[in-house]
């Protein structure tokens, strides 16, 4: 994982998770976590872009 990736992951989570693997379900559920609170979404993005 890129400084970058962190970085990202840990300001703009969708963002982060869209430029990794693309718009699909892992997006989706990113930026849902997100909208309800941001902690989470940080929190998934940086598990989701950590695994793969």
């Amino acid at each position: 994982m890129s400084l970058l990736t962190i970085i990202l992951s840990i300001l703009i989570p969708p963002l982060a998770v869209f430029l990794k693997h693309g718009l699909g379900t892992t997006f989706l559920v990113n930026l849902i976590l997100t909208i309800i609170f941001w902690v989470p979404g940080a929190i998934h993005a940086l598990w989701v872009n950590s695994k793969g």
